[in-house]
C-alpha cells in the first residue's frame, strides 16, 4: 500500500476520478459495486448496537472505493488499521487515537471490502471472472465453502449472488476462525442457518491445541515454525502455525455441527488431519465429513482432464508425463523472465499478470500435495506409482504456471528428491533463483541440493 501523510488525503471529484480510472472502474463491475453497498449497509446495521460511534473515515474509505480512487482508498485503510488497535506493529501517528468501534464486528466488512477491491485492482478482469465462475459454478447451493487464499475468499465473495445471505453458498475463511471478532461476525450473518463456533468452542480448540503441542514438545515432534515453549511451568504458544492449527480445529467443529451440508475448501495451510477427507474438485477440494479409504480413480482422471484443458488455455497444451524438468525451465525463462511472448501458445493476459499466475499455480500445487500425501500412505506399489505420477504431472503444471512460486518449487523439488532425481531438483531451483535471486529459502534449498550425497 502507498503511504502518504493523512493530512494530505482528500477525495477528488467523482466525475474526474471516473473519467481517469481505467484500471478498475466500478461502473463496469456491477457485482463489486453491489458488494460496496452491501458492506456499507452491514456496518450501518451493526453500528446500531454499538456504544461507540463509527469514525467518519470508514465512510470516506467506502466512497474512495466507490469512485475507484485507489491511492486514497488504500491510505484510508491503513489509517483505519492503525486506529483499530488490532495491529500492534502499526505505530499510530501522534495526532491519531484508537477508535473502539473498529475493534468490533464492523471490522470484518471493512477488511472484506479492501480485500475485494485489491483483488479486482490487481487481477486481469477476464481471469478474475473466470476464476470466480470456475469455483462458484462448481459448488452446490447451500454448501459451506472455505476460501483459503485472498482471491479464493474475496473474489468469490464479490461474485456470489449474495455473500451476506449465503447465496448460492456460505463463504468463510479458515484463516480467521481463531479471531473472536470474525466468529461474532459469522454468527451475525450466518448464525440462523449454520452452526458457527461459539466463544466456548474457541476456548476448547485453544486448550486442545495447547495440550497436544505440550505433548509434542516433550516428544520432540513440533512442526517447523511451531513456537511452543514452557515458561514458569506454563505452556506458551505463538506464531502463524499455532494460529492455523487452532483454525483447523474450528473447521472440524463446523463440519461436525453442520452435518447436513456439503463442504468445499481452497487450501491455505495444509492440515494433516484434513488430507484423508479431501478429494480434487476443479480448482479446489471437496472436503468430506469422513475420511476416504482411497481416492476414486474417476476423480483423479477428471482432475487431470480439467487441468490439462485449463493449463492448455493458460500456457499452451504441451505439458504431459514425459515433459522434462529442462523443458519446464527452458519455457520459464523467455515467458516469465524476458517477457518474450512471440512464440507463446497460451493466454497473453495470463502471461502478463503475476496475481493470476501465483493463484492458479498455488491451487494446482495444493492439489498435487494431496497426491503426494496419498502416495506416501499407499501400501500397494502400483497405487504408489500411479499417485506419484499424478503428483508429478500436477507439479509440472504448477511450476509452468508460476516458476517463482515457493509452493510449486518446494513441493516439486521435494518430490524429485524422493524420486532420486536431485539433478532435476537443482535445475528447477536454479531457474527459480533467476526470478528471485535474493530469496533466502531458495538459496538454502540450492545449497542443500548441491551438496555431495
Amino acid at each position: 500500500m502507498n503511504r502518504f501523510p493523512w493530512a494530505q488525503l482528500r477525495l477528488p471529484l467523482v466525475a474526474l476520478i471516473t473519467a481517469n480510472s481505467p484500471s478498475f472502474g466500478l461502473a463496469s463491475e456491477p457485482e463489486v459495486a453491489r458488494f460496496v453497498t452491501a458492506k456499507q449497509e452491514q456496518i450501518r446495521e451493526f453500528a446500531k448496537t454499538l456504544t461507540n460511534k463509527v469514525p467518519s473515515t470508514v465512510w470516506s474509505f467506502f466512497e474512495a472505493i466507490r469512485v475507484d480512487d485507489h491511492e486514497t482508498a488504500t491510505n484510508l485503510f491503513t489509517r483505519l488499521q492503525r486506529a483499530s488497535g488490532r495491529y500492534p506493529y502499526l505505530n499510530s501517528a501522534p495526532d491519531e487515537t484508537i477508535s473502539p468501534a473498529l475493534a468490533t464486528v464492523i471490522w470484518p466488512p471493512i477488511s472484506e471490502m479492501i480485500g475485494v477491491y485489491e483483488e479486482f485492482h490487481n487481477w486481469d478482469r477476464k481471469w478474475a471472472r473466470r476464476f470466480g465462475s470456475e469455483i462458484i459454478d462448481s459448488i452446490p447451493r447451500s454448501s459451506i465453502y472455505f476460501g483459503g487464499t485472498d482471491p479464493g475468499r474475496f473474489i468469490i465473495s464479490a461474485l456470489s449472488e449474495s455473500h451476506s445471505e449465503g447465496k448460492p453458498f456460505f463463504t468463510l475463511t479458515q484463516n480467521q476462525l481463531a479471531d473472536g471478532t470474525y466468529l461474532e461476525y459469522l454468527r451475525k450473518i450466518y448464525g440462523k442457518r449454520l452452526y458457527v463456533p461459539t466463544t466456548e468452542d474457541s476456548q476448547k480448540a485453544f486448550q486442545a491445541y495447547v495440550e497436544d503441542a505440550q505433548q509434542r514438545l516433550k516428544d520432540g515432534k513440533l512442526k517447523p515454525g511451531e513456537d511452543v515453549r514452557t515458561v514458569d511451568g506454563r505452556v506458551q504458544v505463538s506464531g502463524q502455525v499455532a494460529v492455523m492449527e487452532i483454525n483447523g480445529l474450528l473447521v472440524k467443529t463446523i463440519i461436525e455441527k453442520n452435518a447436513d451440508r456439503e463442504f468445499y475448501l481452497e487450501e491455505s495451510f495444509a492440515f494433516d488431519w484434513m488430507y484423508p477427507q479431501l478429494s480434487p474438485h476443479g480448482l479446489i477440494f471437496k472436503l468430506h465429513q469422513k475420511p476416504l479409504s482411497a481416492l476414486a480413480l474417476a476423480d483423479v482422471r477428471k482432475d487431470q482432464a480439467y487441468w490439462k484443458k485449463l493449463t492448455g488455455e493458460l500456457v499452451g497444451d504441451w505439458i504431459n508425463e514425459k515433459t522434462s524438468a529442462k523443458e519446464l525451465c527452458d519455457f520459464a525463462d523467455p515467458i516469465f523472465l524476458s517477457k518474450d511472448l512471440k512464440d507463446f501458445k497460451g493466454d497473453t493476459a495470463f502471461a502478463k499478470n503475476e496475481e493470476v499466475q501465483k493463484t492458479f499455480s498455488k491451487l494446482r500445487s495444493s492439489l498435487a500435495g494431496l497426491y503426494v500425501w496419498r502416495a506416501e500412505q499407499a501400501r500397494e506399489p502400483a497405487e504408489k506409482l500411479e499417485l506419484r505420477k499424478s503428483a508429478e504431472l500436477a507439479l509440472k503444471q504448477a511450476y509452468a504456471l508460476c516458476p517463482y512460486s515457493p509452493e510449486a518449487l518446494f513441493r516439486y523439488a521435494n518430490l524429485l528428491v524422493t524420486l532420486d532425481r536431485r539433478a532435476d531438483a537443482f535445475l528447477i531451483v536454479k531457474t527459480s533463483l533467476r526470478f528471485d535471486a535474493h530469496n533466502t529459502q531458495f538459496q538454502a534449498l540450492a545449497r542443500n541440493l548441491s551438496k555431495p550425497q
